[in-house]
């Protein structure tokens, strides 16, 4: 057991390591030598490198110190380490990689920071998946996720509007630029929320069968779903029935309704996305209200 808790966490580890240098490659490769300004600390660092050629790596490490104690503090010593460990990993990482003597030879600044966006994306949700975190507005975005029901990348988008616009007050700097670092943020975003929701995404069932009885048996022993039998007319045949309703993830579609058609292949299935989806097994509400304070408060009200 102890061996597959270390081989677990080295794996976490590795897997950081590669999302964190998807994410610097993004940077040094396609954003920095295009003049691109995206968002983060590293965005931070790089608007501040165009504006007076402080190295990012420097930069970087310095806002991230400051918000990796504010971080810690808040999200505890784990995501900490973990998060230091990235940082420290980035720093080397933008301090190395320029000495590669390949970076892009795409003229067109859009492409590249479409091609930057996404690949920072993909590298950053590596990191989140593995509880790690780039530092900067990654540490903002996890912190307010911990106690609201919002998406990360909708997080980013805001905090990171200030800092990509900021990059019109320098000199030689123009309004083409900031919308070039703007592609790149909602690239980012759209990948960051694409891969970190996919698998959370879940939809509802509509199961209309003459069968429902054996379907719902099969669901539930087999494959522990749970199930809901709504009363239901067939307004053709003038026949009571029972109309089968699943929640389940969107990646378990597929299992569940080969394994409803095993048992009548004549059946009629619906299925709608369904937004979001609370309880157990699922998401649960974030309101950042402690719930041991919430009972003290109606205790001490049911007493008056």
């Amino acid at each position: 057991m102890q061996k597959q808790s270390v081989y677990k966490e080295i794996r976490s580890y590795l897997i950081m390591t590669i999302g964190m240098l998807l994410y610097c490659f993004s940077w040094t490769g396609f954003l920095i030598p295009k003049g691109i300004a995206g968002g983060g600390a590293t965005g931070l660092a790089t608007v501040i490198y165009f504006a007076s050629g402080i190295p990012v790596p420097y930069m970087y490490l310095g806002i991230n110190l400051v918000l990796l104690i504010v971080g810690t503090m808040i999200l505890g010593k784990g995501f900490g380490f973990k998060t230091i460990y990235c940082i420290i990993m980035a720093t080397l990482m933008l301090e190395f990689l320029p000495m590669l003597p390949w970076v892009t030879d795409i003229e067109d600044k859009l492409i590249n920071a479409v091609i930057g966006g996404t690949i920072s994306g993909v590298g950053i949700s590596l990191v989140f998946m593995n509880g790690g975190s780039a530092g900067g507005t990654d540490i903002v975005a996890i912190v307010i996720a911990k106690y609201k029901e919002t998406s990360p990348g909708r997080v980013f988008l805001f905090c990171d509007l200030i800092i990509i616009g900021s990059i019109i007050f320098l000199p030689g700097k123009t309004l083409q630029d900031v919308i070039y670092g703007y592609i790149q943020m909602v690239s980012f975003s759209y990948i960051l929320d694409t891969i970190l929701t996919g698998n959370k995404q879940s939809v509802q069932i509509l199961v209309f069968s003459s069968k429902y009885e054996e379907i719902a048996n099969m669901l539930t022993q087999n494959m522990h779903r749970g199930v809901t039998a709504l009363n239901s007319i067939g307004w053709y045949s003038q026949k009571d029935g029972k109309v089968l309703v699943i929640v389940a993830r969107k990646n378990q579609l597929q299992e569940i309704s080969r394994a409803i058609k095993e048992v009548d292949d004549t059946s009629f299935i619906s299925v709608t996305q369904a937004m979001s989806v609370y309880g157990k097994g699922f998401e649960q509400i974030k309101t950042g209200v402690n719930k041991n304070e919430w009972k003290k408060v109606l205790k001490k009200s049911s007493q008056q």
